[in-house]
C-alpha cells in the first residue's frame, strides 16, 4: 500500500514538473520540434518513466537529470538565438527539393527524401501537378512548404540576424560585394547590425537590430 500511494505522488508530483520544464522551455508547435529538442523530451519522459516504475529509488535522482537537461536546453537555445551557425548546426536548414517545376533529385538524394513522401506532401497541400510548383522547401522539421507560380512568391533573405546569406545571394544573381555596396548607400557600415535583410522589387528591404 505505502508503494502504491509513492507511485501516485510520484506521477503528480512529475506531471507538474514536467508540465513546469516544457513551458519553461519555450512555445513550440509538436511538428515543428527540432532533433535536439526531441531529445530533451525522450529523455525527460524516460528519466520520469524510471522514476514512477521504481518507488524505491531516490526522487531526487529523477528530479536532478530533469533539472540538468533544462539548463541545457535553456543554454542552446539561447545560444541559438545569438548565433545561426550554432542554429543550423543543431537544427539544420531547408532544403529545396523543387525549383521551377523540377524536382532537385540530388537534394532529395541527400535528405533520403523519396518520391511517394514528396507526392503526398503536394497532395496534402492540394497540388495536383508539380509543374504548378515555383519552389518547395522541406523544412528542418520534415514539413514541406510549397509556394506556387500564379501566387506570392518566395523572398531569400539576404542577410538574418546579421549574418549575410551568401547562398541567396547566388540564387538572385547578386554578390557579397554588391549588397555592402547597396548597405552603404543607406548609411549601413556594418551588416551586423541589420536584423532582416531581403530585396523585393528592385530594391532591400532592412530593418536594423533593435537593442534587448
Amino acid at each position: 500500500m505505502n508503494e502504491i500511494l509513492i507511485i501516485i505522488f510520484r506521477t503528480i508530483a512529475l506531471y507538474w514538473i514536467i508540465l513546469a520544464i516544457l513551458r519553461m522551455m519555450g512555445k513550440r508547435e509538436v511538428g515543428e520540434l527540432s532533433i535536439f529538442d526531441l531529445v530533451v523530451f525522450l529523455l525527460i519522459a524516460e528519466v520520469g518513466a524510471i522514476a514512477i516504475d521504481d518507488p524505491r529509488s531516490e526522487f531526487m535522482h529523477a528530479l536532478l537529470p530533469m533539472l540538468t537537461l533544462l539548463i541545457i536546453q535553456l543554454i542552446a537555445s539561447y545560444t541559438s538565438l545569438k548565433s545561426k551557425k550554432f542554429r543550423d548546426m543543431m537544427e539544420g536548414h531547408p532544403s529545396i527539393i523543387m525549383k521551377d517545376g523540377i524536382i532537385v533529385e540530388k537534394e532529395m538524394r541527400k535528405q533520403r527524401y523519396n518520391m511517394d513522401d514528396l507526392l503526398q506532401q503536394l497532395r496534402e497541400q492540394q497540388i495536383g501537378s508539380i509543374r504548378s510548383v515555383s519552389y518547395a522547401f522541406l523544412e528542418p522539421s520534415g514539413n514541406l512548404s510549397v509556394f506556387k507560380k500564379n501566387e506570392e512568391q518566395f523572398i531569400f533573405p539576404l542577410i538574418t540576424d546579421g549574418d549575410i546569406q551568401l547562398e541567396h545571394l547566388t540564387r538572385i544573381g547578386k554578390s557579397k560585394e554588391w549588397l555592402l555596396e547597396e548597405l552603404e548607400k543607406k548609411m549601413i557600415l556594418d551588416p551586423t547590425k541589420v536584423f532582416y535583410c531581403s530585396y523585393e522589387d528592385d530594391e532591400l528591404y532592412i530593418q536594423l537590430k533593435t537593442s534587448f
